[in-house]
């Protein structure tokens, strides 16, 4: 099974700041892998022509099922975190999960399947090409504190505040071989909060084999540690003219990796990290 893990930028390219979505499609189609994680996902979003991009992925790759899980709700400037109505099971304080059937009604989205008012959302998404058999929504909380950074060229000390984090996870049956775990998540710029985040999303996600895809805002060394999962593949993926940082990681639980490769395409200020998973 090949998975990649790709933070698209909102299908926006560096090159031009444009959002094309015929080039989003182009670029995931060129990724062809069974199952595909996408960070930083609009939908119904003015900057991204209130596309769908986890639907426009999902037809580019000829997917039989994805899900795309906000984690702010509203415009650039006026998010807020997803209300339960909005969002579905999952509590953010506890690690509690919550899950849903394939092909079920899904509460997790927050937009109306049929035409009508959509509401604009940011989040993470998961596109496969394996059947799912069911779908799981993880909440992992914030920094709850506002936090002093330093950011911009020359550095200066700017006060910021974290945002809400989730992940959505999959169970896969592969032909011949046992369930499947792949989650896909997007965790904090804060150092060392995120390594928070991710040893409570591995313990939410419990026991069995797994793949956490993402952009984890951390290195390789810490990400593996914090994690307690294997590396799966490994590569500078950020900034995407020049990469100097593996921001973005596949880890595993009971899987082998072979194959893995860095992929730069059209769309992004990431590259694409992909591995053949057994």
């Amino acid at each position: 099974m090949r998975l990649a893990t790709w933070n698209v930028l909102h299908a926006c390219s560096p090159a031009d700041g444009r959002v094309d979505l015929d080039r989003f499609a182009a670029a995931v189609r060129a990724l062809d892998v069974d199952v595909l994680a996408l960070q930083e996902v609009d939908r119904g979003q003015l900057r991204s022509d209130r596309a769908d991009l986890a639907a426009v992925a999902a037809e580019a790759l000829g997917a039989v099922d994805h899900r795309f899980v906000p984690a702010l709700v509203g415009a650039p400037g006026a998010w807020s975190a997803p209300s339960d109505r909005d969002t579905g099971p999952g509590d953010a304080d506890d690690d509690a999960t919550g899950a849903l059937r394939a092909g079920a009604a899904d509460p997790v989205d927050v937009v109306a399947a049929d035409p009508g008012p959509v509401t604009p959302a940011y989040g993470v998404a998961l596109v496969s090409r394996v059947p799912v058999s069911a779908w799981r929504v993880v909440r992992v909380p914030p920094l709850r504190r506002p936090l002093p950074l330093l950011l911009g060229r020359p550095p200066r000390p700017v006060v910021v505040h974290d945002e809400p984090r989730v992940a959505v996870a999959a169970t896969l049956t592969p032909t011949g071989s046992p369930p499947l775990t792949v989650a896909c998540t997007h965790l904090s710029f804060v150092p060392g909060w995120n390594l928070v985040q991710l040893r409570r999303l591995v313990r939410a996600l419990g026991p069995g084999r797994l793949v956490v895809a993402g952009d984890l805002n951390t290195g390789p060394r810490r990400a593996a540690a914090a994690s307690g999962l294997d590396p799966l593949a490994a590569g500078a993926t950020f900034p995407v003219t020049a990469p100097r940082r593996q921001l973005d990681h596949l880890l595993g639980r009971g899987v082998a990796a072979r194959d893995a490769r860095v992929r730069r395409l059209d769309v992004s200020d990431h590259r694409a990290l992909e591995a053949t998973v057994v």
